[in-house]
């Protein structure tokens, strides 16, 4: 099951750029932040399974609750749907049993797959400023 579950994730999670400097706005180093904890699904998740893919989604959380407290006011459409689709994914994850079927690993990585959109429309918008 860890394999359809990391399938599912590395299938559905692509790179995400990165930030930079501390001299630009707080929400970068947040945005870099939540960009690293999107790109380290797949590996979490190949590793421990269902637990690592449920703590993973914690690790995801708190970082998106970051960008959209400092960046919200910049891009609110951005962290609004940042925000919607984070809490799609983790209320889908908490829901998966520890030994999910095909098709709620499916849904798991549709899920993941809006939360990755949304993070990138986040970083395109927010590129100027922290490039």
């Amino acid at each position: 099951m860890r394999t359809a579950v990391a399938t599912v994730a590395a299938g559905t999670l692509i790179a995400l750029a990165g930030c930079g400097s501390s001299s630009k706005p707080a929400y970068c180093s947040d945005r870099t932040n939540l960009e690293n904890s999107v790109k380290n699904l797949p590996s979490v998740t190949s590793s421990s399974g269902v637990s690592g893919l449920k703590s993973q989604i914690n690790t995801i959380v708190s970082d998106a609750n970051a960008v959209v407290s400092s960046a919200k006011s910049d891009f609110p459409s951005q962290t609004s749907a940042v925000k919607t689709s984070v809490d799609a994914l983790q209320t889908a994850v908490k829901a998966l049993p520890s030994s999910p079927s095909a098709s709620q690993i499916a849904a798991i990585g549709l899920d993941a797959k809006n939360v990755v959109s949304s993070v990138n429309s986040f970083s395109d918008a927010s590129k100027s400023k922290c490039n």
